[in-house]
């Protein structure tokens, strides 16, 4: 998907980094992500995509767990 740009508040897959991610700006060639249930955000240089029903669902449990260790509020 060569033309997808993603907006602002958008889940998106970095296939660079193989994570799913929410846009929080974009600047220059770069796209600064935060995983969805919040952390540090990382640059993104592409390619973006829409993520997959189940990388959206494998994101969720993720966020899930470190909630049930304690490690989110």
């Amino acid at each position: 998907m060569s033309d997808y740009t993603p907006q602002v508040g958008d889940l998106v897959y970095d296939e660079a980094t193989r994570k799913v991610g929410r846009v929080m700006g974009h600047v220059g060639p770069c796209w600064q992500l935060r995983p969805p249930g919040g952390g540090r955000e990382w640059d993104a240089k592409g390619p973006l995509r829409p993520p997959t029903s189940a990388e959206s669902l494998s994101a969720g449990v993720a966020l899930a767990n470190a909630r049930s260790r304690g490690e989110l509020p």
